[in-house]
């Protein structure tokens, strides 16, 4: 059988398996911040975008959970959703979802073959070659506008928001979760700075839905949304969302607006996701009332009580219990050290935990030293992973000064040696936690649960 690009020309990639390996091997182009090869994209593709509704949610963490609350609900209620979202934990095509459905392999196997003529023409520009993410970008673009035609897409930023590949679109509201200390050697090293780029996602006239919390940060917030006359809703100030309880099961929370009120109760764990699926609230709040979505209650707080998103406070395992947590960084760790005694009961707790080499561990393991009984450290498969010896020598240095010599600390560079250690560690009353970086949780998940067609990536 001859496949055919768009274009006419005779396609390259003939199997499913060949256009990730394509997309993939775009990777060490690397991270280029900027939207000068994007723009070239969507000029050769005649600008498919324009055609669709965008929620565009960015922030440091809480954006994969904040984007699947809102797919969810929107979906429950009625809507055709597309959701784009990075990294994926299980398979490639989890990134590019219609209605929770991942991509079909034939047809992402398709949009790759009418992309690859039009990367190799930019690559022979000045601009050089697009990056994985920017392809990954228009492909998720040509799936919703030109095959599956949803009614929203739940659109997450990839790094930052001024400069991300996904701030091409122009939203009908944005969403900014939080701001903390992550991939600084990008967005700058103070939060006002980070805070500047995530704000570069409030378009003109466009209302902003946020959940920042920090005095500067709500600065950097309030200045750009001035600045483009776009409406601001704050947590604190125009919604509030507090937890009423919970137990290993569930949790709710009140939701208080300047619309309405309510009461919702969740399945994802942990404080944070109250404020997660509040800010989806609100969200929501501003889609209903000015743009005349149908949200009616029943379904909405169903919406809400069923949604998953994997990888965080997730029980893979029951005896002994294990739960899973991708705390990559040091909001993400606190978060974590916050909820577990709050929805766990157990004797000891025993953490394993693998990092990249690019993130901030300091705060990362004070946190996880200030609650652990048991810490082993491991090295996830992956070509940037931070080695277990380093990690062992900063917190040896943390322990003292800590005043935390009592934490049982162990090496295993093998995560999958590692994975036995945890479970033989974890006793019946006790609780097992694997954290850090989502290419260890991607690796471990698919172990745990038995999962063969895992590939994990960015």
């Amino acid at each position: 059988m001859q496949y055919e690009s768009a274009e006419g020309q005779s396609a390259p990639l003939h199997t499913y398996e060949q256009a990730v390996e394509w997309i993939n091997g775009l990777i060490p182009f690397g991270i280029r911040p900027g939207l000068e090869r994007i723009e070239k994209l969507m000029e050769l593709l005649e600008h498919p975008h324009r055609r669709l509704k965008f929620v565009h949610v960015a922030g440091t963490n809480g954006k994969g959970s904040t984007c699947a609350f809102l797919t969810n609900v929107l979906i429950n209620c009625g809507y055709d959703v597309g959701t784009f979202t990075s990294p994926y934990i299980t398979k490639f095509t989890n990134r590019f979802q219609y209605n929770n459905e991942d991509i079909p392999e034939e047809t992402l196997l398709k949009l790759s073959n009418r992309l690859y003529p039009l990367v190799q023409q930019i690559a022979a520009t000045e601009l050089g070659s697009p990056t994985m993410f920017e392809v990954s970008t228009a492909l998720a673009i040509l799936y919703y506008a030109h095959e599956c035609y949803p009614d929203v897409v739940v659109w997450e930023t990839g790094l930052g928001g001024r400069m991300d590949v996904t701030n091409i679109v122009n939203p009908v509201v944005s969403v900014i979760t939080n701001v903390g200390y992550d991939h600084t050697d990008i967005l700058g090293d103070t939060l006002e700075q980070i805070a500047g780029e995530k704000a570069g996602i409030i378009k003109p006239g466009v209302p902003v839905v946020t959940s920042v919390d920090q005095p500067e940060v709500i600065q950097v917030m309030a200045a750009r949304a001035e600045q483009c006359r776009s409406r601001m809703y704050l947590a604190g100030r125009d919604y509030t969302a507090v937890r009423t309880g919970g137990d290993e099961v569930s949790q709710s929370f009140h939701f208080q607006g300047i619309f309405r009120e309510m009461d919702i109760q969740i399945g994802m764990q942990g404080e944070h996701q109250c404020a997660n699926a509040g800010l989806a609230m609100m969200t929501l709040e501003v889609l209903r009332q000015y743009m005349a979505f149908v949200l009616d209650d029943e379904p909405l707080l169903e919406g809400f009580r069923h949604t998953f998103w994997a990888g965080r406070l997730e029980t893979v395992q029951s005896n002994p219990r294990i739960v899973l947590d991708g705390a990559h960084n040091p909001e993400g760790a606190a978060s974590l050290v916050k909820s577990i005694p709050q929805t766990y009961k157990y004797n000891k707790l025993h953490i394993l935990a693998g990092m990249l080499e690019n993130k901030q561990h300091e705060p990362v393991f004070r946190h996880l030293l200030s609650i652990a009984d048991t810490l082993i450290l491991t090295e996830p498969d992956f070509r940037r992973k931070m080695p277990a010896e380093h990690l062992l020598e900063l917190v040896q240095r943390l322990q003292q000064e800590m005043g935390r010599t009592d934490v049982q600390v162990i090496v295993e560079k093998d995560w999958k040696q590692a994975i036995q250690l945890l479970q033989s560690q974890t006793e019946r009353e006790d609780l097992g936690v694997v954290t850090g970086t989502l290419y260890l949780i991607s690796d471990v998940r698919a172990t745990l649960l038995h999962q063969t067609d895992s590939e994990k990536g960015w």
